[in-house]
């Protein structure tokens, strides 16, 4: 007898505890986030489900395909629109047929670039739009790809953080992008401040805070630089996610925390502990610092968590 072996296709997965793996595959498919032409790996006492984009948690492991199940083209799901690695139109197409939940295939043409952290896309397949909405957590974030920045990828990032806001707490979100942020920790904060430079953004801030009915969220167009003159509080907790040169506006956001509060600065880094000394330099302690994601080979995203003496 002849047993054939399948060649494993390298894919994104999560671990989980074997006896949680059918509730996570089900949440995953709720998502549209598993692979299900991929087989589900058991390592042990865990179980390695196959997802179709990065995400928290994620690595990369080889999958055995399932018997007449092509892979499908490498993307990444925001909303109703996959965003595809390669510009690739027969793939998207492919992509576009396979998932119901899909309204627009989209190539990303270069990185996250200028003040107002925007990025060119082409469409691929499917609706002429870069306009979708997203589900996270029981929120519904209006997103235009194109118009502003929004990253699927913090949600688990939004939910830590929202765990450790007390109620009633003052906070300021220095670059919100469409709200995010400032919508999830709306929920506990007795006000948030959600600042931005884009006025794209801050549209779609504006039908975000309508949608969710958050009515302790204050939009403002502003330049984070200006922020300390501007504004006639101080709050109990500030977060940072302008990845790429947030660095800049660090003094900003320590004369903007009272004492003892809390900044959750992200930042892109090379190695472990490379703003420590600024931030102690400051006047800050950091209390823990964490890898959210890889980015590119020698280089991921990190947030530190620093406590205002």
């Amino acid at each position: 007898m002849i047993h054939v072996v399948s060649e494993e296709v390298g894919q994104w997965g999560i671990r989980v505890p074997a006896r949680q793996g059918e509730e996570m595959r089900q949440a995953l498919l709720r998502e549209s986030a598993l692979d299900s032409s991929l087989k589900v790996r058991r390592d042990g006492a865990e179980l390695i489900l196959p997802v179709l984009a990065e995400r928290d948690g994620a690595a990369w492991y080889g999958f055995e395909p399932h018997p007449g199940h092509k892979p499908l083209p490498r993307h990444e799901l925001v909303g109703g629109i996959a965003i595809m690695q390669d510009d690739d139109r027969a793939g998207a197409e492919e992509l576009l047929a396979s998932r119901p939940s899909l309204h627009t295939v989209v190539f990303a043409q270069g990185e996250v670039h200028g003040e107002y952290r925007t990025r060119e896309f082409a469409v691929l397949a499917g609706e002429e739009t870069t306009r979708t909405q997203v589900t996270e957590h029981g929120h519904r974030f209006v997103v235009d790809l194109a118009g502003a920045y929004f990253s699927a990828r913090l949600s688990t990032e939004r939910q830590r953080i929202l765990a450790q806001v007390q109620d009633g707490e003052l906070v300021l979100d220095m670059f919100a992008g469409v709200g995010p942020f400032a919508i999830t920790l709306a929920a506990r904060a007795g006000l948030v401040v959600a600042s931005d430079l884009n006025p794209k953004a801050i549209e779609l801030m504006l039908e975000n805070i309508a949608v969710n009915r958050a009515k302790n969220v204050l939009p403002m167009l502003a330049d984070a630089r200006h922020l300390p003159n501007i504004l006639p509080w101080k709050f109990d907790r500030v977060v940072m996610n302008l990845p790429l040169s947030g660095t800049e506006f660090l003094p900003e956001a320590f004369r903007l925390v009272k004492p003892g509060g809390t900044i959750h600065f992200y930042s892109l880094v090379s190695a472990t502990g490379e703003h420590t000394a600024r931030i102690q330099e400051l006047g800050g302690t950091v209390l823990a610092e964490r890898e959210v994601r890889s980015y590119s080979p020698g280089q991921w995203h990190a947030v530190y968590d620093v406590q205002v003496m």
